[in-house]
């Protein structure tokens, strides 16, 4: 009988404690949810740049239209969304510079957006892009072409601490990126071609892996997007109309919603 009121007064004090001491036992439910509230958008390639050139079109004029369309989308439905661009004109930020400009300013979300080209005048098709190593000899010719932008720099031997694109054995370094975004990653991705092909009618060729230095730095979830083929001349023609334009932008813009509320709900 006394050890059975002695728990009763054991357990009285023990949940009398937060309220003496004027605080709480936190929980899952207590704990502040994660909004996004910054995103970076970058328009890859340009000013002296200009990137893949179709028999029309060249890719940085695509890129920008394309991104600013979607920074529109997302200020007039997402208010609470900041938007930042890396470029907004024809500039030619760095390659370092693009993610630095999401480091510094804490984004939540860095989308890069580009246009494809290849040899085979037949290939098109979307591919979205997240940072990994995951069949690198195959993807390794659009790893080269892109991160072979840094050529431009005059000091690129001194700021990318002597990194060769065209070299294999430089890409080692990017084997010790963290996975701490990933999945997130990954799952924009996969939002991003679902939306291409459901919504939109493209050919989705998929969420594919490489190390491209402008996915390496970001410190949150990142993607690189190919809007399709400049060196396909009906792809082209897509992408150089406005519709095809409005198209492609509001099926990204999408993806960033429903990723938002996705992890927002989590």
């Amino acid at each position: 009988m006394v050890r059975s009121k002695n728990k009763k007064i054991i357990l009285s004090l023990i949940l009398l404690i937060p309220f003496v001491f004027g605080g709480f036992i936190p929980n899952e439910t207590m704990m502040p949810a994660f909004r996004m509230k910054k995103i970076v958008l970058d328009a890859g390639h340009g000013g002296k740049d200009p990137g893949n050139i179709g028999s029309r079109a060249r890719e940085k004029d695509i890129n920008l239209a394309v991104t600013l369309l979607v920074g529109k989308y997302i200020k007039e439905n997402l208010p609470d969304v900041e938007v930042i661009y890396t470029r907004d004109d024809d500039s030619f930020p760095t390659l370092e510079k693009r993610p630095q400009i999401a480091n510094i300013n804490k984004a939540d979300l860095f989308v890069s957006i580009h246009s494809n080209s290849a040899a085979n005048k037949s290939a098109f098709g979307t591919e979205t892009w997240i940072m990994g190593m995951k069949h690198f000899d195959n993807n390794f010719d659009i790893v080269k072409r892109e991160n072979s932008v840094m050529l431009l720099e005059e000091d690129y031997k001194e700021r990318y601490e002597g990194f060769d694109p065209s070299s294999p054995e430089s890409y080692i370094m990017f084997n010790l990126m963290s996975r701490a975004f990933f999945e997130n990653s990954v799952t924009l991705a996969d939002q991003i071609e679902t939306q291409f092909k459901d919504r939109v009618g493209r050919k989705s060729r998929g969420v594919k892996q490489g190390p491209f230095y402008v996915l390496w730095t970001p410190s949150m979830p990142s993607v690189l997007v190919e809007l399709g083929f400049l060196s396909n001349s009906a792809e082209e023609a897509f992408l150089m109309s406005k519709e095809g334009q409005e198209y492609m932008a509001s099926a990204i813009f999408r993806s960033i919603r429903d990723y938002k509320t996705q992890i927002e709900g989590n």
